[in-house]
């Protein structure tokens, strides 16, 4: 998908783990590749790499492939290369809009805004959802139609940390299973290996946007959601949690009336392209405010 900055200018994409993808989830020998790479037990080796001091060395040639710039981040040695993907960016680096009424982006992303309405399906890391299959809760679903759902698409090499958009009461999270499917690796028709992927979602009964519905999507392999609260009194700009290894998904649902999005975020997400935004940085405005 097509992605462009603030100012309407294309964002180059990463054509390398485009091109992975599409080998994994668009031939045969991939899906075959793909079909033995999500067994648990190959997941949990993988976890236990990424986490040992030997994965240290895939830094450096991560970051000479990403071009990072690495002053934006705490200078430190890194243990390991989930770490490093873990990495922090340094106190007062970046701003959050503290403006009340201003709805702030949660996390480094391309972000998509679309309109909750019945029936309507939304495609998330491959996979086309309901509101009721998102959620595998058809009361919950039916209370935000009409409403707003944001999905913040996160790559491999933007920051995997993710924040609350404002002060409010968080709900207990609640944790919804991957689900797979079994495929034929010599089958011709396209069908992802991942039917749905891990989620855990929750509520904050916010100051300024009504009832908000977080969900943060993991990643193939073995991206993990760290969340840091169960039910609690969250503030504005405030760290909610992490994702470790893969690239991954934050999404944000509004009840009717709640949110205006801007209107450059709207005009692209209507043609079908992503809006490059910036953790902390404004994205709408509470109800019709302007």
């Amino acid at each position: 998908m097509a992605c462009v900055d603030r100012e309407g200018y294309e964002v180059e994409q990463s054509e390398t783990q485009n091109k992975i993808l599409a080998f994994l989830y668009e031939t045969a020998v991939g899906r075959a590749i793909l079909s033995g790479l999500i067994k648990p037990q190959v997941s949990v080796l993988a976890g236990k790499f990424l986490d040992s001091r030997a994965s240290r060395c895939l830094i450096a040639p991560f970051l000479k492939r990403s071009r990072i710039d690495m002053s934006e981040f705490e200078a430190r040695d890194y243990r390991s290369y989930n770490d490093f993907f873990t990495r922090k960016i340094k106190e007062n680096r970046r701003g959050f809009d503290e403006t009340g009424g201003h709805l702030a982006a949660p996390c480094d992303s391309r972000l998509g805004a679309y309109a909750i309405t019945d029936g309507a399906k939304f495609c998330i890391k491959n996979t086309h959802y309901t509101m009721a299959q998102l959620l595998r809760d058809k009361k919950l679903a039916g209370h935000y139609e009409g409403g707003t759902l944001l999905v913040f698409r996160l790559c491999v090499d933007d920051y995997h940390r993710y924040s609350y958009v404002d002060d409010g009461i968080k709900s207990k999270n609640r944790r919804i299973r991957g689900v797979f499917h079994t495929v034929n690796p010599l089958a011709n028709d396209v069908r992802p290996i991942y039917k749905e992927n891990t989620r855990e979602y929750s509520i904050l009964r916010s100051e300024h946007f009504g009832n908000i519905l977080m969900m943060e999507v993991g990643a193939l392999l073995v991206g993990k959601i760290v969340n840091y609260h169960q039910d609690a009194a969250v503030k504005r700009g405030e760290e909610k949690g992490r994702f470790e290894f893969g690239g991954s998904t934050v999404i944000l649902a509004f009840e009717k009336g709640k949110v205006l999005i801007d209107a450059d975020i709207l005009v692209n997400s209507s043609r079908g392209i992503e809006t490059a935004v910036k953790l902390g940085e404004k994205i709408g405005v509470a109800g019709g405010e302007s």
